[in-house]
């Protein structure tokens, strides 16, 4: 759903004033100003007084705010279940109950002037397709518009995002439009939301295939690719989260310091990794699951044997805090780290290079599929049957 004019509803704490806008000016007081009663599109407070309208509104109704994500509200009935999460003013909401969706549908209709807008089926540049057997999201559309933006509709198709063995460098420090680059970079990055694997051309119709018979159990890999930059000899972090075997959280980037070993940037990504479970952890708790001993797979025996017993190596102390914020979490019974071999090591996509056949092995893995329009048309086929 989609709230109208949403800004105007905003309350503001400050006082607040402009000038008389052209052709509306009072002649007999052409010096005189006026004070805002509510928040306007525009001011830069607008924003925050419309979250602070509907979040009190949320609450008087019963709701109860995230405590990790302040923009997710729940409303508990029974053993049912009312889900809202807004983004500035569009709002999606599920239940265990349909009446509850119903009767919160009629709620926002009395206090706003709403846009009810169905089944979700895009947001955010997401597209989004459900179905009995599960629901898959990707952005076709917006990887069309973007290839074409940038002229890539004619460029060669590749089978794998990186290639081996490669080394990529500028040693001639080729200038390059900066205003296109940042622009081209910015739209690759919103395409990661779902698409992972980084590639565009000849595979538009990938996404995430999230099935429904799975279970809610949190699993996580983490690597780090020791001295990966070769311009600045900085290591790359990569962690994948999965509920089931669903993916629902991963992160690939640049370590924001040098490490002088391999088992250093490994505690570094290890420490990342842990802090992502405990938001996750919160998060899945707001849906009423409680989640311990949550399996984190690392395929550094090193570090493994250094977290799991009471000794810490001499030469390891410049590490002292990502150590022992991950022992913390190994005690209070939080995590629990296991070795896995490399082959098996799901994060390793994020940033190594690898043979077609061994990153498809990832990608099915990952949970990512490949739906064309007549793949869907037929699942939709099956929901009407």
């Amino acid at each position: 759903m989609d709230v109208k004019t949403a800004f105007l509803n905003g309350e503001l704490k400050e006082d607040i004033y402009v000038s008389q806008p052209e052709g509306f000016v009072d002649q007999d007081n052409q010096s005189h100003v006026y004070k805002f009663k509510k928040a306007l599109y525009g001011l830069k407070q607008a924003l925050r007084a419309w979250y602070g309208m509907l979040s009190s509104f949320f609450i008087s109704q019963h709701f109860s705010k995230g405590a990790v994500d302040p923009t997710l509200f729940t409303r508990k009935a029974g053993n049912d279940l009312l889900l809202v999460q807004i983004y500035i003013n569009d709002i999606i909401f599920t239940s265990t109950n349909t009446a509850m969706c119903d009767e919160f549908a009629d709620l926002m209709t009395t206090k706003f002037k709403m846009s009810m807008m169905g089944h979700m089926s895009f947001f955010l540049g997401l597209q989004i397709f459900q179905s009995p057997r599960g629901i898959f999201i990707n952005q076709s559309k917006y990887a069309s518009k973007i290839i074409k933006k940038y002229g890539m509709l004619t460029s060669d198709y590749v089978d794998t995002p990186m290639v081996e063995k490669n080394k990529v460098e500028d040693l001639q420090e080729t200038p390059v439009d900066a205003t296109l680059y940042r622009d081209m970079i910015r739209s690759h990055m919103y395409l990661t939301c779902n698409r992972l694997d980084l590639i565009y051309v000849g595979t538009i119709n990938i996404g995430l295939w999230y099935l429904n018979d799975t279970g809610m159990s949190l699993t996580t890999y983490s690597d780090a690719d020791h001295a990966r930059s070769h311009d600045t000899r900085r290591s790359t972090s990569e962690s994948a989260q999965f509920l089931g075997d669903k993916l629902v959280s991963w992160s690939f980037k640049k370590q924001k310091r040098t490490t002088i070993s391999s088992t250093e940037s490994e505690y570094i990504v290890l420490s990342g990794c842990c802090a992502q479970i405990l938001w996750i952890r919160s998060q899945v708790t707001e849906y009423g699951f409680t989640l311990n001993k949550i399996p984190l797979y690392c395929d550094n025996k090193s570090v493994i044997a250094q977290c799991c017993k009471n000794v810490q190596h001499s030469r390891a102390k410049y590490i002292n805090v990502c150590y022992h914020f991950i022992k913390e979490q190994l005690e209070n019974e939080i995590v629990e780290l296991y070795f896995v071999r490399t082959e098996y090591q799901l994060a390793d996509i994020f940033t190594k290079p690898f043979p077609q056949e061994r990153f498809n092995f990832l990608i099915e893995k990952l949970g990512m599929r490949s739906m064309s329009s007549e793949m869907l048309k037929r699942l939709a086929e099956e929901e009407d049957e």
